[in-house]
């Protein structure tokens, strides 16, 4: 095994204990109480890590901290790559974290919010968010490896809905939305987040019970039963036949906590691939378009400025005065007649020229022509922009969504393939009569706008030359021309919109509503304050008077009476109804195969931190085998067991239980005397299918105990030599029948290293980039070591010519080989430092 020489400063003199030949590379590193300089491989945080996940295709490291922030790091030098900080909205809280298989997106959970965020690997930008029924305790994506003649022509169609339908307009950048996933210009953001073509589900787990399936990480298409406990690991296999979870549970309020192990048929998945990844990619299609929808609505909302209200609050208040003034004037028995009073000053200003003391005050102090200009700026601003945002995104995104679920209706009606699978065709027509009648609400609001701005366009250049001659301003000769044509089209506008209602008072504290386009992007339950007139409309009077026609499938149902906001609400719902049926009849397949009480956990586990704590899950996917590594700390602390099924639950597996046991191999290098050392495992993670990284823990009876990070083959342990199977007792725990199991004794000849200077405790690993992360027990303390290192002299030479410049002419830096053993030093921390910040840590 070869190591490589610490570049950070105050390395330690003497040469770590180390293995040697080919096997693991050590770099070491200076704990930087800030950030890491270059080339050091180990790190110091100041607030201890909640979750860390290391990127399956990427050198890059995840990790969420206690304060709430998520960080991206490198693995090679730790340097951050960036930093979502906590934001109210979303939550503050992270409990778990996961990445999609190909790397490019990061999924971490909230549990203040019950949220899920899928963010975007490049920025630290939301995609996409759901909302879940439970807090999230933890995450796991996993990709389908399966390939069939089915499949593959399945992904060379996937792209017939690009060529039918055109492309989405990016959202304008000018918009604070939510989301900046549609606003990237010369990229598909969707594609980007739906990802490849292959199926690839995230698995979410939380408290009593609570387990779900998102295909693709967006669109639920399983909720799972049958699970007990608070859920703290899982592990779905890549060929879809099970589902292992691990859980903790109390059979009673005064019991211990139970460690239980369940596996899960989840065969329907499998038997139905293609068919379950066809639906579920229509899902996470509509799932994207109904977000898209939702954008371009807040993009609307946006548009829409609180200065539109201006003229009504105006209005009410000239009422208000001149009802004071009626008072004044007028006996109090006496009734007031102010329904028409504003509408007959505006209309003898218009045909008089004349306006009364009242009104004049209004226009000239309040209103003011300045004001009056900016006003009618500001409304041809506003309705152009959301004009343009129902043209050109709400309207090509509700006829996409449109497409799409007209194509889910045809899945569902070949009932040979998707009725088991619980698509419902008349719920999804239930769904596509409600994006029409979404897109009618859309079209009723662009008729609106389009008249509003007539309208307001014409009032205003009368009322602002009215108001000019008020001032005795001068007037330009193309302003003061008006026909009667004009007139009569102003008198019909102060006829309809300059009606007083004192029951709008009472709703809304005003008693106008000239301003009819901020109604449709309320979200709220409310009628509208001023619906449109359909009295005289043929069609109507045609719909109303044909039985035939009231109730036809065909026609989509028609909301005069409600917003746009309410109809998309509307939509949605009946659309999540829809596509929740498959999720259940999914759910309800799945069915518990066998369930094994692990053992009853130690007080001293229940205070560990649940993400960093064994059982550890894997799935080896050439194999087709779920393993399963834990420790029983009260019967034997020297163990560790290697659980191992089949993923079809139809099968078995040889050696399905073994514990493992490491015989000295540090002797002759600490201590001669060896007679009561063993080695406890405190981490074990599954580093690729044939190697597990541990991290050990010496139990001798002298003082100095040393942590050591190892790499333990499979093939040691699982050897041609079968001995007798381990007899299950399911009524039993297992650590209760412990001393049955049969046990390897494993010595490890050259892959491992101690861990000098580092109370070690945690490790995280990735296999594909060859790298390990060793973290301390204060959560504090971070090593980054590279693995699988050639051991060859250009290697070593070249390692011993950077550390010879790196510690030259500079007294701190205090590196050195031991050319004996011609193996690199590790550590490079500060042996002061070391005591001084980890001195009261527990060992």
């Amino acid at each position: 095994m070869q190591t490589c020489v610490g570049q950070g400063p105050g390395a330690s003199s003497q040469d770590p204990q180390s293995g040697r030949g080919r096997g693991v590379a050590f770099p070491g590193g200076c704990r930087v109480p800030e950030q890491a300089e270059p080339g050091a491989s180990s790190v110091r945080w100041k607030r201890s890590p909640g979750d860390t996940r290391s990127s399956p295709k990427r050198d890059l490291i995840a990790l969420a901290n206690r304060a709430g922030e998520v960080l991206l790091h490198r693995l090679a030098n730790f340097q951050r790559v960036w930093s979502l900080p906590p934001n109210e909205n979303t939550g503050k809280e992270v409990t778990a974290l996961a990445w999609r298989p190909d790397g490019k997106i990061l999924a971490f959970g909230l549990a203040d919010t019950k949220r899920v965020i899928l963010c975007d690997v490049e920025k630290p930008e939301s995609l996409h968010s759901f909302s879940v029924d439970a807090p999230i305790t933890y995450m796991h994506w996993m990709e389908v490896t399966e390939e069939s003649s089915v499949l593959t022509s399945f992904y060379n169609a996937e792209d017939e809905s690009n060529l039918l339908l055109p492309k989405l307009p990016a959202l304008p950048k000018n918009y604070s939305t939510t989301a900046k996933i549609f606003s990237e210009e010369k990229s598909d953001e969707i594609m980007k987040l739906l990802g490849d073509v292959r199926l690839n589900a995230l698995v979410l787990g939380g408290n009593s019970g609570f387990i779900e399936v998102y295909a693709y990480g967006m669109f639920k298409i399983a909720t799972v039963t049958g699970v007990t406990g608070s859920c703290r690991g899982l592990c779905l296999s890549s060929d879809l036949k099970s589902l292992s979870v691990i859980a903790e549970m109390q059979n009673s309020s005064d019991g211990p906590l139970e460690m239980m192990y369940f596996q899960l048929d989840t065969s329907l998945l499998s038997t139905y691939l293609p068919e379950v990844t066809r639906m579920a990619r229509k899902f996470t299609h509509i799932s994207t378009l109904l977000q898209y929808i939702k954008l371009s609505l807040t993009c609307m909302c946006e548009a829409w400025e609180e200065i539109l209200m201006q003229m009504d609050s105006r209005l009410t208040k000239f009422v208000q005065i001149k009802e004071a003034s009626s008072l004044r004037l007028k006996a109090p028995f006496k009734e007031k007649n102010t329904t028409t009073s504003v509408q007959d000053e505006f209309m003898q200003l218009l045909l008089w020229g004349k306006a009364s003391p009242e009104l004049q005050a209004l226009l000239m102090n309040q209103l003011t022509v300045k004001g009056l200009k900016k006003l009618g700026q500001s409304i041809e601003s506003s309705y152009s922009s959301i004009q343009k945002l129902v043209i050109s995104h709400l309207q090509s995104g509700s006829e996409a969504l449109l497409y799409h679920l007209s194509e889910l209706k045809g899945m569902a009606l070949w009932k040979q393939k998707y009725e088991s699978l619980g698509l419902d065709a008349a719920g999804i027509e239930d769904a596509i009569t409600a994006v029409g009648s979404f897109i009618l609400k859309a079209n009723e609001l662009l008729q609106v706008i389009d008249s509003s701005m007539k309208n307001f366009k014409a009032f205003f250049r009368w009322l602002y030359v009215a108001m000019l001659r008020m001032s005795e301003d001068h007037v330009l000769p193309e302003l003061n021309k008006m026909t009667q044509k004009d007139i009569t089209f102003v008198a019909d506008f102060l006829t309809e919109h300059f009606n007083e209602a004192p029951e709008l008072y009472n709703r809304k504290g005003k008693y106008f509503n000239v301003e009819r386009v901020g109604q449709y992007l309320k979200d709220e339950d409310d009628d509208l304050v001023s619906p449109p007139n359909t009295k005289g409309n043929q069609w109507f009077n045609f719909l109303k008077n044909s039985t035939h026609l009231k109730e036809s499938p065909l026609l989509f149902p028609y909301y005069p009476q409600k917003s746009l906001h309410f109809v998309k609400r509307q939509m949605e719902g009946i659309i999540d109804q829809c596509l929740q049926k498959p999720a259940d009849v999914i759910g309800k397949s799945v069915h518990q195969v066998i369930c094994i009480s692990l053992y009853k956990m130690s007080q001293s586990e229940e205070s560990v931190p649940q993400l960093f704590k064994l059982p550890f899950l894997w799935n080896n996917k050439s194999s087709s085998t779920h393993y399963v590594i834990f420790t029983i700390a009260e019967s034997s602390i020297s163990k560790i067991y290697i659980l191992r099924r089949h993923t079809d639950t139809s099968r078995s597996v040889n050696n399905g239980l073994l514990a493992v046991e490491f015989g000295n191999f540090l002797n002759n290098s600490i201590n001669e005397s060896s007679e009561s050392r063993f080695y406890s495992c405190l981490d074990a993670h599954f580093y690729d299918d044939e190697t597990v990284t541990v991290v050990l823990k010496e139990n001798a009876e002298q003082e100095g105990k040393e942590r050591i990070l190892a790499q333990l083959p499979l093939s040691s342990v699982y050897i041609e030599d079968q001995e007798r199977g381990f007899s299950w007792d399911l009524s039993k725990r297992l650590d209760e029948q412990c001393d049955d199991i049969s046990t390897r004794t494993v010595f490890l000849e050259s892959q491992w290293r101690v861990l000098e200077n580092m109370k070690a405790q945690y490790v995280a690993v990735n296999g594909i980039r060859k790298v390990s992360c060793v973290l301390s027990s204060n959560l504090r303390h971070v090593r980054v070591f590279e693995m699988d290192v050639e051991d060859d002299g250009e290697a070593e030479e070249e390692e011993e010519e950077e550390t010879t410049q790196t510690g030259g002419g500079e007294h701190e830096l205090n590196q050195s080989t031991d050319n004996q053993d011609n193996v690199c030093g590790g550590s490079a921390e500060l042996a002061e430092e070391t005591g001084e910040l980890e001195s009261n840590l527990d060992s």
